[in-house]
């Protein structure tokens, strides 16, 4: 058993790892900032934690971290506005990461996309220009602070059923049904060849836990 913490827990992804986590004999903690969301999370078997990440400092989110074997990031501003996306996707991520460190918290998953990186290609005047630079950024961020990170960069998310099947080599577009990216990060918190590498997936033919192994 694990003890794992899911920060953005009330997104679509999150409503499906926890029951998958809790499933498997993980005691997970879900935090999330809407306290009228608390028998939803709660349903999934998590236990609901009200906070808001955006407004915590290093220190108050290494409280909420303290004591956990994992971190998951599966929070986000949403899009629509640059500066909470970079507000929520860049600058509390990166708070998120230095907490997990400063609490002795090693094992740290991000979900991030598929293209983040220097060379995203996203014009300034588009619309996505302020997430692709957040995440990237956080993404950068996580790969020096030492800790056992994955990031894992899904594709176009869909509300599909889940298939549990992805692929990692040649993703294609990368469309992936959310179920089965919760899936993956499900069996990268069990798969210690995943710590340090970058994982770009979507949909595919293979067997998700077959798929990440390194």
């Amino acid at each position: 058993m694990s003890r794992v913490l899911i920060i953005g827990g009330h997104g679509k992804i999150a409503l499906r790892l926890a029951p998958l986590l809790v499933e498997r004999g993980d005691e997970v903690t879900s935090v999330f900032r809407n306290p009228d969301h608390q028998e939803e999370v709660a349903a999934t078997g998590a236990t609901p934690l009200v906070a808001d990440v955006e407004l915590l400092d290093t220190e108050g989110i290494a409280d909420l971290v303290r004591g956990q074997d994992a971190v998951v990031w599966s929070a986000g501003a949403g899009g629509g506005n640059p500066t909470r996306t970079y507000a929520v996707d860049r600058d509390a991520a990166i708070r998120s990461m230095d907490a997990a460190k400063a609490a002795g918290v090693a094992r740290y998953v991000m979900v991030s996309y598929l293209g983040a990186g220097p060379d995203h290609g996203v014009p300034e005047d588009n619309s996505f220009f302020a997430y692709a630079e957040a995440k990237t950024a956080a993404d950068e961020h996580l790969r020096g602070t030492g800790l056992d990170y994955t990031i894992l960069q899904p594709g176009p998310l869909t509300l599909d059923e889940p298939t549990g099947l992805v692929e990692v080599a040649e993703p294609g577009d990368g469309r992936v049904a959310r179920a089965d990216v919760a899936g993956v990060i499900a069996a990268a918190l069990v798969d210690d060849s995943t710590v340090g590498r970058t994982i770009a997936f979507g949909n595919g033919g293979t067997p998700i836990a077959e798929a990440i192994a390194g």
